[in-house]
């Protein structure tokens, strides 16, 4: 029989198409980018589900698809499923369960997020979140470089904000506060608020606000901590500026919008408890006292937003409109020095005092205050008080104002001061707020009263009246709390602007307000009486905040020579505008140097700057450093 031949090439290429035609597995390659995207994606950043929850799913049968067709019958069949480990079965269903709760709940209303079903869903995503990170075999530290830890954490922290904001307007619905946090289902809910230290008259927040949905302009930096919790904002009704509008009222505030971290914590101490029980409980924290706590055994670094609350509080002030009412005695400007505490009073922490300048409010140290809170080492051991102040007053005034405000404030949170907050205060003041600052670490002794005294003769009957009222405002000694000032750009001898027929102009249409004028009506209608001692001198008057920056104006000349305590430790950061002029000749546009300088200071730090120098990074490093200094010499 003969034998049909075929041709060897066509045969090998033949057998090598049915291999790979029936090959398995092949290979390609990805990008960082899609690398990373796969790794990291997931349903809160992309809207699809995990690679890694896929990947549960497929070793139990199913898919994405089916488990947004059926969501119920999915997470039945990850609940009871044999071959997963508890991690996955876990942090397969707090995702699953995100992806029900961003859907709005298993009835879908996802507009709705107070609706019973989204809160719901929040709550089994944060209950499943809670039990892989604490309750599985592996410790959140011997878990601490995967991914997928992150990603539920993540999971858990939304979770909880969303829950809790959603039962806040359940809790706030039509604008008044139920008697008990409401229902959801048979879920039984507390509340535990003894980590907070609320004022006595603290009020129910109007709302909360979750802290990662505010973004600010005008901020260099966001600072927070990464951890466990919800960040959020507390606030409150009233704008920063209404704290003023009652005469009564304490000339202090605490922070209308703290800032706030929240836990919802399951009841139950194994893994079936924990998926089993119906009880949880609502713990708030403030993050600035409590960095870490404890759970199942671990301790757990606590998430916060330190910037949030204070950039909604510079946003709500109408701090801008109102410095220039208070310039130009307008209704509704400022009439008396106004406290505002940073965040709630702290005993433990040392204060920083902080005063504007002219024309100005709190807004002048946006970057300053952010910047210093957000250096852990100082946030840990500072607390900042914002000084707001009439700056159409003149200096005198506003000296013993401002003097009695801070002692007002330190007394009531402190009566015996003892306590830290009330010993080694820092003073840092820009432009006028430095002059201040200075005089309220100055011993005036009899030196401007004997220069009134010379300079205009009296009768010993009109003497003793005038002494009566001035008293006051011309004989001051430092403030026994301070021990440390920082002066930025400030004219403690005047500037020779304040005589330009500009600065003249405004300083005419500066005008005291009423309440302020109430203080001084009587011994006004006296000054005008007395008559100086040479033409030289003009009538006595009450001057204006412009008139007391002159380098001619008497008060300035005169109180620029008084001494500092000798308990206090002071600093200069200058500004320098005029490049190629020698430094003695220099001015920052406002202010010059010879003006700015002062003999026996700490430290001088002259910077390539404008007036507003107090915004400069270097001079904020600057006063970081004098802070931090400060620490290291306390005992």
């Amino acid at each position: 029989m003969n034998r049909v031949r075929f041709p060897l090439w066509p045969a090998l290429l033949l057998a090598l198409s049915l291999l790979t035609g029936c090959a398995g597995v092949t290979v390609g390659t990805i990008s960082p980018a899609e690398y990373l995207a796969q790794r990291r994606g997931d349903v809160l950043t992309t809207g699809k589900l995990s690679s890694s929850a896929q990947e549960v799913l497929r070793v139990i049968g199913s898919d994405a698809d089916q488990c947004r067709k059926d969501g119920r019958a999915c997470r039945q069949n990850l609940a009871t499923s044999a071959g997963l480990s508890d991690e996955q079965r876990m942090s397969a269903l707090s995702e699953v369960w995100l992806q029900v709760a961003l859907a709005g709940g298993d009835g879908g209303s996802a507009a709705q997020p107070t609706a019973p079903e989204a809160i719901d869903a929040w709550l089994e995503t944060a209950r499943h979140a809670y039990a892989y990170l604490f309750f599985t075999a592996r410790k959140p530290r011997d878990r601490a470089f995967e991914d997928r830890q992150t990603q539920v954490r993540d999971y858990y922290n939304y979770a909880v904000q969303r829950a809790i904001t959603g039962l806040f307007g359940r809790y706030r619905k039509d604008g008044v506060p139920r008697a008990t946090i409401p229902e959801v289902g048979d879920w039984r809910i507390g509340a535990d608020l003894s980590a907070l230290q609320l004022p006595a008259d603290a009020r129910l927040p109007q709302e909360l606000i979750p802290a990662a949905s505010l973004t600010f302009s005008g901020l260099r930096n966001i600072y927070r901590r990464d951890g466990f919790g919800a960040e959020l904002v507390a606030s409150g009704s009233e704008r920063p500026t209404d704290a003023q509008a009652d005469e009564d009222a304490p000339p202090f505030s605490e922070t209308p919008f703290p800032a706030l971290t929240a836990l919802l914590q399951f009841d139950g101490t194994t893994l079936q408890d924990v998926l089993s029980t119906r009880a949880l409980r609502i713990a708030v924290f403030d993050p600035y006292r409590t960095s870490t706590i404890r759970l199942a055994g671990e301790e757990i670094p606590l998430a916060a937003n330190f910037t949030s609350g204070y950039g909604l509080w510079l946003a709500r002030s109408d701090f801008a409109l109102q410095a220039l009412r208070s310039l130009f005695g307008g209704a509704e400007g400022l009439t008396r020095p106004h406290i505002y505490l940073m965040q709630p009073y702290d005993p433990k922490r040392r204060t920083i005092v902080m005063l504007h300048g002219l024309a100005s409010s709190p807004e002048a140290w946006i970057n300053v205050a952010n910047e210093v809170l957000g250096d852990e080492t100082l946030r840990r051991r500072y607390q900042i008080w914002q000084v707001y102040y009439p700056t159409n007053a003149p200096l005198p005034l506003n000296n013993l104002a401002i003097r009695e405000a801070i002692t007002q404030t330190m007394a009531h949170f402190d009566p015996q001061g003892r306590a830290e907050a009330s010993r080694n205060v820092t003073l840092i003041g820009h432009s006028m707020g430095g002059v201040l600052s200075r005089l309220l670490v100055s011993s005036s002794g009899d030196v401007l009263w004997d220069a009134l005294r010379e300079g205009y003769p009296m009768p010993a009957a009109q003497r003793r009246r005038i002494e009566e009222g001035l008293g006051p405002y011309l004989r001051f000694e430092p403030l026994p709390q301070v021990s440390d000032a920082i002066f930025i750009a400030s004219p403690h001898r005047g500037t020779s602007f304040a005589n330009k027929r500009i600065s003249r102009w405004v300083a005419n249409l500066i005008t005291l307000p009423v309440a302020m004028l109430g203080q001084l009506n009587d011994i006004s209608r006296e000054l005008m009486r007395v008559a100086p001692s040479s033409q030289d001198m003009g009538p006595l008057r009450i001057p204006n905040s412009i008139d007391n920056l002159s380098d001619r104006d008497a008060f300035v000349r005169l109180s620029s020579g008084l001494p500092l305590s000798p308990k206090v430790r002071y600093h200069s950061i200058i500004g320098n505008d005029t490049p190629g002029v020698p430094l003695a000749e220099s001015s920052d546009g406002i202010v010059p140097y010879t003006s700015a300088h002062l003999d026996g200071a700490v430290s001088e730090l002259v910077i390539p700057s404008a007036h507003s120098v107090q915004e400069n990074p270097l001079a904020i490093l600057e006063i970081r450093r004098i802070l931090r200094a400060q620490l290291q010499r306390a005992p």
